[in-house]
């Protein structure tokens, strides 16, 4: 019975300790709109930054490229949302929104709809797509998508020659849901993936100027942490407690009586 209590208070405290760490995996609150850029590059160069939960808003014309950029973290499920609002008059259009990482390789949608073609005087269209969650690291060949800046470029690929500059009013919207240590791996960049970050020798990377200013609230992880190691301790001391009740329910009451032997 002590045994079995011992086991009983140590599951209590180790489910409050874990609590934290399951809180920390929740989504971030989002930003203040108000900062939220009312603009598009037209590059990947000049690509307007927003932050995750921000919403950015830009006009442009039918058949511009319109970029932004954010960033995304370890361990993050990027999801990108897009509504175009077209003209009141206009033929049929087909729009398609793409997501590339700090390398500037195009980065496949789990799902969503990433083209869609929005018929003959339809008053907008929406567009999203699903990523695969950030690494902290991954193989040269690979084309895992790695922490740093992310691109998005919103285009219509499909326009007839009539309606190629008519204006439209684009939005933008990034959130990431946190995987956790389910998605976890060994080893990290030495950086993230972000411009600017090797413009310079390693002394001087703190004075240099960085081109991508953004980051997430809480800094770039490092990249070794993740909650896998609290539920990783979590299982081995369960385990020894479960190895200490067992000993201690199948070892009997001691030594048995001893019988004299009859005479």
């Amino acid at each position: 019975m002590r045994a079995m209590r011992a086991l009983s208070a140590a599951l209590l405290t180790l489910g409050l300790a874990a609590g934290p760490a399951a809180a920390d995996a929740s989504p971030s609150p989002s930003r203040d709109s108000s900062a939220a850029p009312t603009r598009a590059g037209t590059s990947f160069r000049t690509a307007t930054e927003f932050e995750q939960g921000q919403r950015a808003t830009a006009s442009g014309s039918t058949g511009d490229y319109l970029y932004w950029s954010f960033p995304a973290d370890t361990g993050q499920r990027p999801t990108v949302r897009a509504t175009v609002k077209l003209p009141d008059t206009h033929a049929a259009q087909t729009w398609q929104i793409d997501v590339y990482d700090g390398l500037r390789r195009r980065q496949a949608c789990q799902y969503g709809a990433q083209t869609r073609t929005a018929p003959a005087d339809t008053p907008s269209v929406e567009l999203a797509c699903v990523l695969r969650t950030v690494r902290a690291w991954s193989e040269p060949w690979a084309n895992d998508p790695l922490p740093g800046t992310y691109y998005i470029r919103l285009t219509a690929t499909g326009v007839p020659t009539s309606d190629l500059g008519l204006p439209v009013d684009t939005e933008v919207r990034a959130d990431s849901k946190d995987i956790g240590g389910s998605a976890a791996v060994d080893g990290s960049l030495s950086e993230p993936l972000v411009p600017g970050i090797a413009t310079k020798p390693e002394e001087k990377q703190e004075k240099a100027a960085v081109l991508a200013g953004l980051e997430p609230e809480d800094g770039w992880a490092s990249g070794w942490w993740s909650d896998r190691w609290v539920w990783t301790a979590v299982g081995g001391v369960l385990a020894a407690l479960a190895g200490i009740a067992g000993y201690a329910l199948t070892r009997g009451a001691g030594r048995p009586v001893r019988v004299p032997p009859s005479s």
